[in-house]
């Protein structure tokens, strides 16, 4: 059985990744928010402690994290099987091998909650080293993506 795409669906899945990812970077930001707000909860003490207990930063964080790291493989995953589909192969560049990266650093970062819940500060501050050299790639992935959108336009 053969699945052959229309010319115009296969240059409009083009546009789904970026566009995706566009979203889950500034998703990532507002995640590096709430994990510094946690941090910050954590550290206060008295009224103030109280006072940021009240805005369920571990919770929102905990679930942003969840959302990212599904929507992340996932957009990986998609993002290589439409460059396949569009031209029988993987162009392997920095842009899929930072991306690959991403990939593996959001699940090892994903991977150190329990030891976190568990209060082990190794894997807390693993876990801000791994999220923070996450975002600084996904910041010069969205770069190189617009570059490679610039390239998909011009073709058009």
């Amino acid at each position: 059985m053969s699945l052959e795409l229309s010319a115009s669906v296969k240059y409009w899945l083009n546009f789904f990744h970026p566009v995706l990812m566009w979203a889950l970077l500034v998703l990532s930001i507002y995640a590096a928010y709430l994990g510094l707000q946690l941090q910050r909860t954590r550290n206060a003490q008295g009224e103030e402690k109280k006072e940021l207990i009240k805005g369920r930063y571990n919770v929102r964080h905990y679930q942003i994290g969840s959302i990212l790291l599904g929507l992340m493989v996932a957009s990986a995953i998609g993002g290589m099987g439409v460059t396949y589909i569009n031209n029988g192969k993987l162009f392997v560049g920095p842009h899929l091998l930072a991306g690959l990266g991403m990939t593996g650093l959001i699940a090892f970062s994903a991977a150190l909650s329990p030891y976190m819940q568990k209060g082990a500060n190794w894997a807390r501050a693993t876990h801000i080293l791994l999220n923070f050299t996450l975002l600084g790639l996904f910041a010069w992935q969205a770069v190189t993506g617009v570059q490679i959108v610039q390239r998909i336009l011009t073709k058009a």
